[in-house]
């Protein structure tokens, strides 16, 4: 949050709080996205986590430095920094606690063996980082240049996941989408004049030159900090209090967009057995009473931003694999590493 903050000091920040709409002028940084213990008392995960932290803070250094040319390393490193920052933040644990308590709230478990903690949800959410390191290795990386006067602006959950080509072009309706999704675009504001993107070169086309995409007009910033707006939890953070009415302005342009839930869950139960396979019916939560098995399905709710930045293109002809299952669309080295299932090409867009 560094070049967030007011001086690029790391000791307070401006903030505008979704809940109250109200501009909080050099709240200190301290806690504003975690808090005392939040990852437990491991040393190990400590150790990791500011090893992590502090391989960013240096090429951060380097990306905002005059002249820099994006380098392979650089973009690895992000990749993975994005993948760490999207699971780790409180924002993103207490969606997994709301979810994992519906669940517990459905099954009716008195052991509570659904129930999750913040703490318990963000150390679940590092072991998933450790086992799924490379998952978004297979995405290109660039840089966004901010020459406007509209800043980017980042908030207490930062590192969005996105996909245009889904929801502009979706093949199903009844399909989420997900890391390892065709199409998937990864956000992460790096200041208030670099953004970093990652996205799947098999469905866009984003010119760059050494990495670097210049913006010149606002409304392409604007459509980028939509992505703030629609998910953050509570707060978005912007380095200059003058920016106060523009974020005002810009937030109460697109709240209406905000979901109204996070997740939606999906119930199903035994309709008939035969042989080594069950058929399960869906129904509503109120016919769940009578059933002593069932399936509870939890799907995820994606905001749908009103614009996209116009350098965000459509590449012709470009691919997205499926086997024809519920998991729907996913890009080509998913489709290559599960070389048993029968995926085919199809053609975007």
């Amino acid at each position: 949050m560094r070049p967030f903050t007011i001086a690029e000091a790391n000791l307070a920040i401006n903030l505008f709080n979704i809940d109250r709409l109200k501009f909080i002028e050099r709240a200190p940084v301290k806690h504003q996205c975690s808090g005392d213990y939040f990852y437990g008392q491991s040393d190990g995960l400590e150790l990791g986590i500011q090893a992590i932290e502090g391989a960013y803070g240096a090429a951060l250094r380097e990306i905002l430095s005059p002249g820099y040319s994006l380098s392979e390393p650089h973009r690895a490193l992000l990749r993975r920094f994005w993948l760490f920052q999207h699971l780790r933040t409180e924002a993103a644990s207490r969606r997994s606690v709301e979810m994992a308590n519906a669940t517990d709230a459905v099954i009716g478990d008195e052991s509570n063996n659904f129930r999750l903690g913040i703490k318990q949800a963000v150390q679940i959410a590092m072991g998933t980082f450790s086992r799924h390191i490379d998952a978004a290795d297979d995405l290109k990386i660039c840089l966004f240049r901010n020459k406007t006067r509209t800043p980017f602006v980042t908030s207490d959950d930062p590192a969005q996941l996105t996909n245009r080509w889904h929801l502009e072009i979706k093949r199903s309706t009844a399909q989420s989408f997900g890391l390892t999704s065709a199409g998937a675009l990864l956000l992460l504001p790096l200041s208030p004049s670099v953004l970093c993107l990652g996205y799947d070169g098999d469905v866009y086309s984003i010119p760059h030159d050494s990495g670097w995409v210049q913006i010149h007009r606002d409304a392409d910033v604007c459509a980028f900090n939509q992505h703030q707006f629609l998910n953050c939890r509570a707060n978005i953070f912007v380095r200059d209090a003058e920016d106060a009415p523009l974020v005002h302005r810009a937030f109460s342009a697109v709240a209406s967009f905000r979901p109204k839930a996070r997740h939606k869950l999906r119930y199903a139960v035994v309709e008939g057995r035969e042989g080594n396979f069950t058929r399960f019916r869906e129904v509503d939560r109120a016919n769940l009473e009578n059933h002593e098995e069932a399936l509870v399905h939890s799907q995820v709710i994606h905001a749908r931003p009103n614009a996209w930045p116009r350098q965000i293109l459509f590449r012709t002809k470009g691919g997205a694999y499926t086997d024809g299952s519920a998991a729907g669309y996913v890009r080509r080295a998913t489709a290559l590493k599960e070389q048993h299932r029968a995926f085919r090409k199809e053609i975007t867009p």
